[in-house]
């Protein structure tokens, strides 16, 4: 979701008024889809099946000109028997992409490099590798955008994370595809104002930073954790996660959940509607886990729990009961 709305609003902040489509709303827009005006149009699209009565992917049914391809690795259980299966779906649309396009791909991917050498008719440009798109040094919040090794300038911004920095990397080489030149992209990133639900701020309580993001997935989940850790300086951090996802209420990601969250001080952990043994699988963490599956009782273990300082991050790919506003509600009526 965050590539695209990057992408989106570069080609926005460039005059080329584009049209978007998108899984989630990005905060420079406030909406999540426009027609728009200009002679690009930027669709989040994923391997999910269209309908249930029409299985295929549904980035089958976008004929694309410049195709990102971020990430790909076990997910949507409920449609897919192993990663074998989506890649094959990958296959399927990469050849679906003209030989006068642009496929943008992650060069750090194992599964996407399977995908590409098993056909491609067109020209592929790689992120996250030295011999394409790549972050030089960087400071703070900011980094420098390297193509090729050579230096395209510096993105100063309030995003956090390395997988954040890939997305940027991303959403300049396909803004170029679009002619908009890299200078111009980072201009537009140092203006991004984020997406919502993707580490978005939803309140400070006496000192208590709170944050809602969809992380649903363990990379995900582990990837946000990295992330805030690295720009919290040495604050606590406190990850709620609601497993709620198909993948992950099927239990097969159980495994690398304590891994995923080996980031974070303390985990609460929501249990309610699980098939699986939550606390046997979160055992590695020792008592730095805590398991419930009352949503009351899990506000105001958090809220007792929490410190002047520290940072609480809530990952559902859901509603989560409103435990954001409940729990900010909580934290104010704190002694």
């Amino acid at each position: 979701t965050t590539t695209p709305s990057m992408a989106a609003w570069i080609l926005e902040h460039a005059g080329l008024a584009p049209g978007f489509l998108i899984g989630g709303v990005p905060e420079n827009f406030d909406v999540s889809a426009r027609l728009g005006s200009g002679p690009f149009f930027v669709v989040e699209a994923d391997e999910y099946d269209t309908a249930f009565f029409d299985k295929r992917s549904k980035f089958l049914h976008y004929p694309a000109r410049t195709a990102v391809l971020n990430n790909l690795e076990f997910d949507h259980a409920d449609i897919f028997p192993d990663l074998a299966a989506i890649e094959t779906q990958f296959h399927h649309y990469v050849r679906t992409l003209p030989v006068s396009g642009l496929v943008v791909a992650n060069g750090a991917d194992e599964a996407i490099a399977r995908v590409l050498a098993r056909g491609c008719y067109t020209p592929v440009e790689r992120f996250g590798v030295a011999e394409g798109w790549s972050t030089g040094a960087g400071q703070g919040g900011g980094f420098e955008v390297l193509w090729k090794g050579a230096g395209q300038g510096r993105v100063d911004w309030s995003l956090t994370g390395a997988h954040n920095r890939a997305n940027a990397l991303a959403a300049i080489a396909a803004a170029r595809h679009c002619g908009v030149a890299p200078a111009q992209a980072i201009a537009a990133l140092e203006a991004f104002e984020g997406v919502k639900r993707r580490m978005e701020l939803r309140g400070v309580v006496k000192g208590v930073t709170v944050y809602d993001d969809f992380a649903h997935h363990p990379t995900a989940i582990e990837t946000t954790l990295a992330g805030l850790r690295a720009a919290t300086d040495g604050a606590r951090v406190i990850a709620v996660i609601e497993p709620r996802s198909n993948t992950m209420k099927l239990g097969l990601m159980k495994d690398r959940l304590a891994a995923s969250l080996v980031q974070a001080d303390r985990v609460y952990c929501y249990t309610a509607g699980l098939q699986w043994d939550a606390a046997a699988a979160l055992a590695s963490l020792g008592a730095r886990a805590s398991m419930t599956a009352d949503l009351a009782a899990l506000v105001e273990a958090i809220a007792a729990e929490a410190r002047h300082g520290d940072h609480v991050v809530i990952m559902s790919n859901g509603g989560f009961g409103g435990i954001h506003e409940k729990l900010l509600a909580r934290l104010a009526q704190m002694a």
